[in-house]
């Protein structure tokens, strides 16, 4: 009898809840931590893509646990993940600022709030006693930066694709795409976002951010911006992200 095809293998989503253990992140008014928010939200974006049944989900902590920024990036690499989503809540004295931001990665940041935000992510391996994370790979190959500049872009595809689907419910900040150079992010072949779900230091957001039904809403909106980016990628004349050129993989 003829060979049976193999099913297609479904997109790994690699979900990563900042902060952890003694890295609480953000504090905002009655001791909410931003740490619990987004691990929180973390685990109802996986139980929704995994009840979705199109894609498998993978948690960089489940747990009250301090991971190291490099440590997050080795483990979407090494489960070759097709997304990575990085969780956050971010914090300013400037109480009026709110709203949702998606950033993606770059070698300068697109403005100087981005940079701001990227120097105090990058800034959690300190909280948690270490030194801060090194660069991953070669930069001057030729083939990792082939592979980067195309991880890029996709990553990019994703982070409007997301801002889409956020725009409907009013919650986004009045500049929601930014990038910088997020450590969490630089996985060369690995399309990665990182999401700001709102200002902890904003009462409006901050109240939002300390509901559950709203963070089941947040959750829902992710997992329904990344359906829809996984079902356009397969559709369209691009290849799928899990199904990456060899010739321009890299060893992990």
């Amino acid at each position: 009898p003829p060979a049976q095809a193999n099913p297609p293998v479904k997109p790994l989503v690699v979900i990563d809840a900042g902060h952890g253990g003694v890295d609480m992140g953000a504090v905002g008014a009655k001791s909410i931590y931003e740490k619990d928010v987004v691990l929180d939200v973390a685990r109802r974006l996986a139980a929704k893509l995994e009840a979705g049944g199109r894609m498998r989900t993978l948690l960089t902590r489940d747990a009250d646990e301090f991971v190291p920024l490099a440590d997050r990036v080795k483990i979407a690499r090494k489960a070759s993940a097709a997304l990575f989503v990085s969780i956050h809540a971010d914090m300013l004295n400037e109480t009026s600022v709110h709203g949702a931001t998606v950033y993606t990665v770059s070698d300068r940041a697109s403005d100087a709030e981005a940079a701001r935000v990227a120097a105090a992510e990058n800034a959690a391996d300190k909280a948690g006693g270490m030194a801060e994370s090194e660069e991953i790979g070669d930069v001057n190959d030729i083939l990792f930066d082939l592979t980067r500049r195309e991880t890029r872009a996709i990553g990019h595809q994703f982070a409007v694709s997301l801002i889409d689907f956020w725009k409907a419910a009013g919650d986004l900040n009045k500049n929601p795409i930014r990038s910088a150079g997020f450590v969490v992010l630089k996985a060369p072949d690995v399309p990665s976002v990182l999401l700001e779900l709102g200002y902890m230091s904003n009462e409006r957001d901050l109240a939002k951010l300390n509901s559950e039904e709203w963070r089941q809403t947040a959750a829902n909106r992710v997992a329904q911006s990344i359906e829809r980016y996984f079902a356009r990628r397969t559709a369209g004349a691009e290849a799928p992200a899990l199904e990456r050129s060899a010739g321009l993989a890299i060893a992990r």
